[in-house]
């Protein structure tokens, strides 16, 4: 169903460093130097868009989730993003790396915690995600790194989350009701990611789907029951794995 993807990478870009190209190559100084200064450039694009269709002044904003597997440093992207926009220097800050293909479900969960939990907080979540360090030349005997290549591009994404909306100033889209996070068994190497001197390595057990189907009926039943909801098909769903861990969202209900 991928119909057009992004990507950071050039030719001249691939020429001038040759390496990445490869398979095993040491490159990871290369790959670094890239992602830091670039993920959070691509996450100010997302966050720009959030915050002007939320309409409300960026001087509102009280807290930043910045989420991403690409880039760890020190300052992070969330200090870097800060800066980018202009954000207040007392924005309470929360910077998530490697969290891999469920950083948007996790980013969710926190800041609905501190929404929550912070009267009049508007907190500001960001993920920004380039390939420039999972990027590299193929090999026939490793597929599960081939299937990558083919699925992942770049790209970021950015919403305001907060509790008890101005009314007639703040027009919510969403309401999240609640999540829910589960360990299924025999899945501590389904899916995993390694950095190494070549960049982040990531390898895909073949049985994924098998684990899930063996395993989503009780994770929903868990998830739902609490919400007294029994009838999977009445709602709209669905599953993603991740390393080692499901998560998922219960209900995501227009306001």
């Amino acid at each position: 169903m991928i119909k057009k993807r992004y990507m950071y990478f050039t030719e001249e870009i691939l020429k001038e460093n040759p390496n990445i190209c490869a398979y095993m190559a040491p490159s990871l100084n290369a790959r670094q130097d890239m992602s830091v200064a670039e993920v959070p450039k691509l996450g100010k694009e997302a966050a720009i868009r959030a915050i002007k269709e939320w309409g409300q002044p960026k001087s509102k904003i009280t807290h930043l989730v910045f989420c991403t597997i690409t880039g760890v440093d020190m300052p992070g992207a969330d200090y870097r993003l800060t800066k980018l926009l202009g954000l207040r220097p007392s924005v309470k800050r929360l910077m998530m790396y490697q969290q891999g293909c469920f950083a948007g479900g996790t980013v969710l969960r926190v800041a609905k915690d501190l929404a929550e939990n912070n009267k009049g907080a508007r907190v500001l979540v960001v993920c920004s995600e380039i390939t420039t360090v999972t990027f590299r030349g193929p090999i026939d005997i490793h597929l599960d790194s081939l299937l990558g290549q083919a699925l992942f591009g770049d790209g970021a994404a950015a919403v305001i989350i907060g509790s008890d909306p101005v009314l007639g100033v703040e027009k919510p889209l969403f309401e999240l009701v609640s999540a829910a996070q589960t360990i299924f068994p025999d899945s501590d190497d389904a899916i995993d990611g390694h950095l190494r001197e070549v960049g982040l390595t990531f390898h895909l057990r073949k049985d994924v789907p098998g684990l899930i189907s063996n395993n989503i009926e009780k994770s929903l039943a868990e998830a739902f029951q609490p919400l007294g909801i029994t009838d999977w098909n009445s709602l709209f769903w669905i599953a993603h794995p991740a390393p080692v861990v499901l998560r998922y969202w219960t209900r995501l209900k227009p306001s």
